[in-house]
């Protein structure tokens, strides 16, 4: 009698039917040996050659990648975007999806911060190279530090102006100006100065050349510039400005002994008593030129700026899924808590994140392999000035495969290297998931 069923032998899914399984299993595997497994070979094996391809060089790509001040900046930098990025990415997330988890509005908030996620990273590149433009009337970042800064720093009362040639001032180092000679008591002191704004002395009262005055060390600030042309240099001629508001200060042996603002007709006066014998300096806060901003695409900020517009776009991606693993939590273990007298950063921290952990771990890893493949930020928001200093390991592998001094020998080895970092990230969580199918 045959088996139970009709089944003949050997004809299970594991038995003669394997050639099924191969057949479906054909055009994925064809696939991935077309565009993972080649590829991967053939940069390896092309990262053992020259520039030209015809030359076995060994591991001297190897060697020439961390010797290239380039490339050591571009892993330098990788390293603080594998540590900044994933990190503030995840904790932001996780903020928002616990702060809008409770509130009517919440999914309305979720979905402003998600929305960054349908932007390219081209598109998003595009508008923060705009957001950080060193013009505050272009630049909103600009814009809001210009009007912080200008909401509490005194102004400047007249900036750029300068000293007329030959006159008795000469530059103090920051911008000030102080006198070649020692001032007295009964002479009035001369300061012209030139190339004060139009717009800052428009409606100023007409300059009046101090006299002496008992007491006193006297002087007068003014523009020393006649409209329509004429006047004598170094002279108050009828009709030339006054320069009010100008702080001048009477300096003996680099300390400032006494100080005064001119007033509206540019005239000052200094005690002699302590004044006598010193030189007038006009400090630098007189003539400071504008705050135009910070230079957030420098060679200084420029990698923290690029985060920055990577945060914006990803926080997004983190708090959904963070919120979809929040709402797997217990209520009755929240709920418990509270009524054993818990306050809400104890849940938060003794209950919700140890419960979120695989999740926060889920997210974390899928930033860092993210992170470590960054190119297109880097790329368009950083200008052509600061793009050594922003520069990454995919942006360098670019440059070094396609770029002016093309080597796909280095650019090669600098792929394999970047396959290596991402390596460890993809174990972890292939181990994770494992972990996971277990449970």
């Amino acid at each position: 009698m045959g088996r139970a069923g009709g089944r003949r032998p050997g004809r299970g899914v594991r038995g003669s039917r394997r050639w099924v399984a191969a057949v479906f299993l054909l055009p994925a595997l064809v696939l991935l040996g077309a565009l993972v497994v080649y590829p991967i070979g053939f940069s390896v094996y092309r990262s053992l050659f020259d520039a030209s391809g015809n030359g076995f060089v060994g591991l001297g790509n190897y060697g020439a990648m961390f010797s290239d001040e380039a490339i050591v900046t571009a892993l330098r930098n990788n390293v603080v975007w594998v540590v900044v990025a994933p990190t503030v990415s995840t904790a932001l997330g996780l903020i928002f999806a616990v702060l809008t988890e409770r509130i009517r509005w919440g999914t309305a908030f979720k979905l402003v911060v998600f929305m960054p996620m349908a932007i390219s990273m081209l598109a998003a590149g595009i508008i923060f190279r705009l957001v950080y433009d060193r013009d505050p009337g272009r630049g909103v970042a600009n814009a809001v530090s210009v009007g912080v800064h200008d909401t509490f720093a005194e102004p400047v009362p007249f900036p750029g102006a300068k000293p007329r040639p030959r006159a008795d001032l000469r530059p103090s180092g920051g911008g000030g100006f102080t006198t070649r000679s020692v001032v007295r008591a009964g002479s009035p002191v001369l300061l012209p100065l030139v190339a004060a704004a139009q717009d800052d002395v428009r409606g100023a009262r007409v300059a009046v050349a101090a006299g002496p005055r008992p007491g006193k060390v006297t002087g007068t600030v003014w523009l020393d510039f006649t409209r329509g042309g004429g006047g004598r240099p170094g002279v108050v001629d009828r009709g030339e400005k006054a320069l009010a508001g100008v702080v001048v200060e009477a300096v003996r042996g680099g300390v400032v002994v006494a100080s005064a603002r001119t007033a509206a007709d540019g005239s000052f006066g200094l005690p002699a008593g302590r004044a006598e014998g010193a030189r007038l300096r006009l400090p630098a806060a007189n003539f400071a030129a504008p705050y135009g901003g910070v230079d957030w695409l420098g060679p200084a900020l420029v990698t923290p700026a690029i985060i920055g517009a990577y945060v914006w776009m990803w926080a997004g991606f983190a708090m959904v899924l963070i919120a979809a693993g929040l709402a797997g939590v217990p209520r009755e273990l929240l709920e418990a808590a509270r009524v054993d007298g818990a306050g809400e950063w104890q849940v938060f921290r003794r209950i919700t994140v140890p419960l979120l952990a695989p999740v926060l771990v889920v997210v974390l890893v899928t930033l860092m392999i993210n992170v470590l493949k960054i190119f297109d930020l880097v790329y368009i928001i950083a200008p052509g000035s600061s793009l050594r200093s922003a520069n990454v390991l995919a942006l360098q592998l670019f440059q070094s495969s396609f770029g002016t001094d093309v080597d796909e020998g280095l650019g090669s080895a600098i792929a394999v290297f970047l396959l290596l970092l991402v390596m460890p990230v993809m174990i972890v969580n292939l181990r994770r998931v494992r972990k996971e199918r277990r449970r």
